[in-house]
């Protein structure tokens, strides 16, 4: 489970009506992560537009329509909000990997 004084690194863009995130544990910024031909760099020049603590991170999610997320922290807490399943949950060299799409119907 996630504890309050957790950090993460974090991207958000936004556009339209829509809000990406882009999320990974901030111990693994600098790390470049290969399997096969998938190559996942989670460079601190992209990942790391801020810092951010565990209750950030959960409001982000919360209103993301798009959300990148990388490492087991921020993938826990993306399932323990009920946003996604560990079925859904890729694994590259060991690490989780995430993508969550809200669609909705307006």
């Amino acid at each position: 489970m996630c504890r309050d004084n957790q950090t993460f690194a974090a991207r958000t863009t936004k556009y339209s009506d829509s809000l990406m995130i882009s999320v990974c544990d901030a111990g693994l910024v600098g790390k470049t992560l290969h399997h096969g031909e998938i190559v996942l760099s989670l460079s601190g020049d992209y990942f790391q537009e801020e810092v951010i603590g565990v209750n950030k991170a959960a409001d982000l999610l919360k209103k993301c329509s798009i959300a990148n997320l990388v490492g087991e922290k921020i993938v826990a807490l993306a399932i323990s909000m009920g946003l996604a399943k560990d079925v859904s949950v890729k694994r590259i060299c060991g690490i989780p990997f995430l993508m969550i799409f809200k669609f909705y119907h307006r």
